[in-house]
């Protein structure tokens, strides 16, 4: 019986040259295109032009960067950006929120609702979800693969250890192991792809889409009430998150946990009002 695993994959996928490809950067990638797929499909089915299926993409992207770096730098590491605030620009030196790329999605969404398909923003919400759920599933595993955001210390068989020396271990140096640990980002990536089982089979086989915000308002309980839970045994990203009863991640998730308790709440009483949830056959 495994008592724990070794993770010594290096983040780096393959060189070319002065070109990296890494294995965050490849699963960013492919949760855009995979999603970008998804979403066609979905305006296909409710007759959307393509242009404006074309659109939505740049704003997601352009959204979900801007607001995934903005997100770490001010909810993370204020002091250190408000005193170099040229670093917010330094990408490549790592620092994103998930929080913030969902500040981002959610704002730039609304931008385009307003400007582009000009349908009711729940409307948007409501079809968006199964890519971005979809997506953030890619982006944990890029974080496995980076040996980063991993939990408590632990004795369960499925541990990990991982290398804490990331970068200096590249260049040659000997691996500094953690100590067995919660591999959080394995559990992250499945109540992603939970969350997006869940809402696709509610979207192709349900008439929930016919209830404004009751699909999106699944996707935020699945995904925040969850990361909400497990912030209890992952490692705080930042210091002063050590004495705090609840971290960041869990503060910024609990406007969004009763968000989607409100919309919930609002779209089964339309319901209850109305022909109800029941499977179709289209």
């Amino acid at each position: 019986m495994l008592e724990f695993i070794t993770w010594t994959v290096n983040p780096d996928l393959i060189s070319l040259g002065p070109i990296t490809v890494r294995w965050y950067g490849l699963m960013w990638a492919i949760g855009f295109l995979i999603g970008f797929v998804i979403v066609q499909k979905i305006y296909n089915r409710e007759g959307i032009p393509e242009e404006q299926t074309e659109k939505i993409f740049l704003y997601m992207l352009i959204g979900t960067v801007i607001g995934a770096r903005l997100g770490h730098c001010f909810f993370y590491e204020f002091s250190e950006y408000s005193q170099n605030p040229l670093e917010v620009f330094c990408v490549w030196k790592g620092g994103l929120s998930s929080h913030g790329g969902a500040c981002g999605i959610f704002i730039a969404l609304w931008i385009y609702s307003k400007k582009v398909v000009k349908k009711n923003y729940l409307w948007v919400l409501d079809r968006i979800i199964m890519s971005v759920s979809f997506c953030g599933a890619c982006i944990r595993f890029g974080n496995l693969m980076n040996h980063e955001i991993y939990g408590h210390v632990t004795d369960v068989p499925w541990a990990f250890r991982f290398i804490t020396n990331i970068h200096s271990w590249q260049a040659g140096a000997s691996p500094i192991f953690s100590d067995p640990s919660h591999p959080t980002q394995i559990y992250e990536m499945i109540y992603c792809l939970i969350t997006f089982s869940v809402v696709m089979f509610l979207y192709w086989r349900t008439n929930a889409r016919k209830y404004e915000g009751f699909i999106y308002g699944i996707f935020l309980e699945f995904v925040f009430f969850t990361r909400f839970v497990l912030e209890f045994i992952k490692n705080s990203q930042v210091s002063f998150e050590e004495n705090m009863i609840l971290n960041m991640g869990q503060i910024l998730s609990i406007p969004l946990i009763l968000w989607g308790a409100y919309l919930l709440y609002h779209s089964i009483n339309e319901m209850r009002h109305g022909e109800g949830l029941k499977l179709t056959r289209e």
